[in-house]
């Protein structure tokens, strides 16, 4: 399968893409989980990503569509991928669309994944990430808390809560996906390629694909 995941941060694309992937081995590529390692090995563009990353703003194309690229002609990406999260703006989309058909690539579609606003929050304030960044098991305070608090079982590494998951961050950053990504929304509508899931629950997210892929 090649899809995109559309929907607002704490809408649920990491989950249900490391479902998928599991179905059939395709690839789960995430802009968010390439910034944050470089961000944390130091990196020219991990420096300059943080800035943006820490006040909940999108991080320009100019750092992001290189490394797509690049990611996209990797071995690993032949079999199929899923793009956690991007594109996050029409020229994104523009552009990936040129790119996909320099590479000779078909999308299969994509899917907006629909959540409340406040569904979102109560997630996002409550969430807690592995800080191993080839890890980044994801926990929730209420709902899937580490066996020992403040200690990941995959890795033994920190939990923590990241920067960009305060409640002011978190609203800044849906502010911002209202005013940029949502109109991607009308975009692959335009398309023809949009299926639109209520996604309060991952499961159902996970058979309306599989039911639209024919699986």
């Amino acid at each position: 399968m090649r899809l995109i995941l559309l929907g607002a941060p704490g809408a649920g694309k990491g989950t249900v893409a490391k479902m998928l992937t599991a179905l059939d081995g395709s690839v789960q590529i995430s802009t968010g989980d390439i910034l944050r390692a470089a961000v944390k090995d130091g990196t020219e563009l991990g420096k300059e990503a943080q800035g943006y990353m820490t006040r909940g703003e999108l991080v320009p194309d100019s750092l992001i569509m290189g490394i797509m690229g690049e990611r996209l002609l990797e071995d690993d990406c032949q079999g199929g991928f899923l793009l956690d999260g991007f594109p996050r703006t029409i020229p994104q989309a523009e552009e990936l669309k040129a790119l996909l058909a320099k590479l000779s690539i078909d999308l299969d579609f994509a899917v907006n994944l629909d959540v409340p606003r406040d569904v979102i929050l109560d997630r996002l304030t409550t969430r807690r990430t592995c800080s191993n960044s080839d890890c980044a098991e994801i926990y929730n305070v209420k709902s899937k808390p580490p066996s020992v608090e403040g200690i990941c079982d995959i890795c033994g590494s920190p939990v923590i809560q990241r920067d960009d998951e305060t409640e002011e961050a978190i609203s800044k950053r849906l502010d911002t996906f209202n005013e940029q990504t949502a109109p991607l929304v009308d975009f692959y509508t335009g398309e023809d390629m949009l299926l639109n899931v209520n996604a309060t629950s991952s499961d159902v997210v996970v058979d309306a694909i599989k039911e639209k892929l024919g699986s």
